[in-house]
């Protein structure tokens, strides 16, 4: 069994990048099931979100077939993502898949969040069926690492995440929050941890506005917001000072134009907007604006840096815990394979054994003798058995490979060495 992960992320790829080879959520069940017919794959999970795009697969699949899959997907050459795409292999896959639920390998060290998103791919490639035996358990010691190094270090007990970062950001440019208002654009989680972060900076109001009003609502009420829809945001934009929007939409939700509306109303005040969403949902355009101050994920780099530092030591530690988790999951890999090879060699001696009484049986509905049959049997059954492995024994002998001699007879129970052991 082969295991092999491929992948771009926001130190290998540009945004623009990012943002062309991003799966749509709506789409994902069926671009596993795609990824598995074509590629031959036994197995698939792909994660998906603003700083990564990753597919992690198990079977004898071609990394160059994986490849040119990915890029014919998202219609893109193999050439466009030569230079920013990674391979990982077997137990570097391992470890990599560790190091990402663990926020070791995110733009923000630590940040939490990413451990949800993997859970969900998971989720995701077992309602596609695309999941089972060999990516199940990668997946389960990867989820154990990870709540192991949430336990025993301290990489998650600053708040540190991109809605963090976006805050802080705000903070810097508006000194007193308590006299802005806030609309965020979008209900995931990375949008209620912003909206947590804004109340605890003391914001003054916040609005949230989603595709599905309820949503909206919900997530309103927990921090006295008000909930609009989409639709409705051209009509409210003009009240908003501090703007985080992160969808999944594949299309821009704010446009220049509407960008453009909203600061004459405001009399040309200025606007903070942070676009966490790959792909964008603010144009770039907005941010040629005079008045407006438009920063993107990547742009969050700098204040993030700052967070890095307090992390690093934990990260140590979670490096230890993460080694050591990679190492038990190749034992319980090549355990599989010995129960593999267990199970091959039951059922091939369970046949031998029921062809044997077979035959006992119907030379007893004849009549021979009961005890001459169970010594026939018994001579029978062990030549047989045995048929395979002395053949095996004799042939190394002659070709002077003493270490399977050795390996049989430490097998089997047999020979000098185990009489010393006993």
């Amino acid at each position: 069994m082969k295991f092999l992960a491929l992948g771009i992320n926001h130190r290998t790829a540009s945004l623009d990048v990012r943002e062309r080879v991003a799966f749509a959520p709506e789409r994902m069940v069926a671009a596993l099931q795609q990824a598995s017919e074509r590629v031959g794959l036994d197995e698939v999970v792909i994660l998906s979100t603003c700083n990564r795009t990753e597919v992690y697969s198990a079977g004898q699949q071609d990394a160059d077939a994986l490849l040119e899959w990915f890029a014919s997907y998202h219609s893109l050459t193999r050439q466009q993502l030569a230079d920013c795409h990674y391979l990982y292999r077997d137990g570097d896959m391992a470890r990599h898949m560790m190091r990402v639920a663990c926020g070791l390998d995110s733009m923000v060290l630590g940040e939490p969040q990413i451990l949800g998103q993997v859970k969900s791919a998971f989720a995701v490639a077992q309602e596609a069926g695309t999941v089972n035996g060999h990516l199940n358990q990668v997946f389960q010691q990867v989820f154990s690492v990870a709540k192991k190094v949430r336990t025993e270090t301290a990489i998650g007990e600053s708040p540190v995440s991109v809605a963090y970062a976006a805050v802080s950001l705000g903070q810097q440019i508006f000194s007193d929050l308590s006299r802005e208002h806030a609309l965020l654009i979008g209900a995931g989680d990375t949008v209620e941890l912003a909206a947590r972060h804004l109340v605890e900076k003391g914001i003054g109001g916040i609005t949230v506005a989603n595709r599905t009003f309820n949503r909206a609502e919900q997530l309103a009420q927990q921090f006295g917001a008000d909930a609009i829809l989409l639709s409705d945001i051209p009509d409210h934009l003009h009240r908003a000072d501090i703007v985080i929007s992160s969808t999944a939409s594949q299309l821009p939700i704010l446009g220049k134009g509407a960008v453009e509306s909203a600061l004459k109303k405001r009399k040309h005040r200025p606007m903070f907007m942070v676009d966490i969403a790959v792909p964008r949902d603010i144009e770039p355009q907005v941010g040629s604006l005079s008045d407006v101050y438009l920063y993107t994920v990547d742009d969050l780099r700098e204040v993030i840096d700052e967070n890095i530092r307090s992390r690093e030591s934990a990260a140590h530690k979670a490096e230890e815990i993460i080694e050591h988790g990679v190492e038990l999951w190749q034992r319980q890999l090549r355990g599989l394979d010995a129960v593999d090879t267990i199970r091959a060699v039951r059922t091939a001696m369970e046949k031998l054994r029921d062809d044997e009484l077979d035959k006992a049986l119907k030379a007893l509905q004849r009549g021979d003798d009961p005890q001459d049959l169970l010594r026939q049997f018994a001579r029978n059954l062990t030549n047989k058995f045995l048929h395979q492995p002395t053949s095996g024994l004799k042939q190394a002998g002659e070709e002077g490979r003493q270490d399977q001699i050795r390996l049989a007879s430490k097998l089997f129970a047999v020979g000098d060495n185990n009489k010393a052991e006993k």
